[in-house]
């Protein structure tokens, strides 16, 4: 899990780079392509088995998904790393929060502390008194976005082999920016550019980091996979997966991002606490 922090972390490092030249819209086209190739393979090689029969869930899982990979990568571009990563992180707050109101699942007093410590956390990280930028609502969405898609996936996995879903994930996760850089193309609005934004071919540089990008990705979620495959303490691996925003804090300084201010540091921790909790619930 380590491992996979750290290749999710490079990745999030490479895409800040590429944002210098690319939209944040046209980097998520390439790091899902490149799955895309990689699940249809796995696929052709060993063929789906499955019962089907939820396609609409399947497709919101998808197009939720993407839409909370818009939001990730426009903040990794707009604001320093480890803030970004934090923002992501929320997401088992949220999923938490629906799992509660949406399959009635019980949750214990620490469950309801955790979520409360989260939100506190999140409060410190944006400091609403100082106003909300555009930047943290889209943060915001990123955690919104992932919890919605990951809480999808319990309706999902009776009815879908598992690679189906991915696929659903990296169809949409190529499909939507396709057309989002197709509209960019003949309309472009600076307040919707985290939505819409024209194709720019990239420099011969910038094509060496989109491969790069796509096999550090790639390889998190390889490592990822063996990560929970290999434990019987789920919370424990998922409380190690929160090591990723430590890592990305270290690549942020080193490509010039600055500190974050004590109050916002408190939230970051605060944030952590709370989905490490919440990973050891349940």
């Amino acid at each position: 899990m380590l491992i996979a922090s750290l290749l999710f972390a490079g990745t999030g490092a490479l895409s800040k780079i590429l944002s210098s030249e690319l939209s944040s819209i046209e980097i998520v086209f390439f790091r899902n392509i490149i799955g895309l190739g990689l699940i249809i393979w796995m696929i052709y090689k060993r063929p789906l088995h499955q019962a089907g029969g939820k396609f609409w869930l399947l497709a919101f899982r998808g197009i939720i998904g993407t839409i909370g990979l818009y939001a990730f990568f426009y903040n990794i571009a707009h604001i320093d790393l480890a803030t970004a990563f934090t923002f992501s992180k929320t997401s088992p707050i949220f999923t938490a929060l629906l799992a509660a109101f949406i399959f009635k699942e019980r949750l214990s007093y620490l469950g309801w502390f955790a979520i409360f410590i989260g939100f506190i956390g999140i409060l410190f990280v944006i400091e609403p008194t100082l106003g909300v930028s555009k930047d943290e609502y889209i943060g915001l969405l990123s955690g919104i976005g992932a919890a919605l898609a990951y809480t999808s996936i319990r309706g999902l996995r009776k009815h879908y082999d598992t690679r189906a879903i991915v696929l659903s994930f990296m169809l949409c996760g190529s499909a939507m920016p396709l057309l989002s850089m197709i509209i960019g193309s003949f309309y472009y609005r600076p307040d919707l550019d985290f939505l819409i934004s024209p194709f720019i071919m990239p420099s011969l540089t910038s094509w060496v980091m989109v491969i790069l990008m796509g096999l550090l990705a790639t390889g998190f979620q390889i490592y990822l996979t063996k990560a929970y495959a290999a434990s019987k303490k789920a919370g424990v691996v998922a409380a190690v997966g929160y090591s990723d925003v430590i890592f990305s804090m270290i690549f942020g300084l080193i490509l010039g991002d600055a500190l974050p201010d004590a109050w916002a540091f408190l939230g970051i921790v605060m944030i952590i606490g709370a989905g490490i909790l919440v990973a050891r619930e349940r």
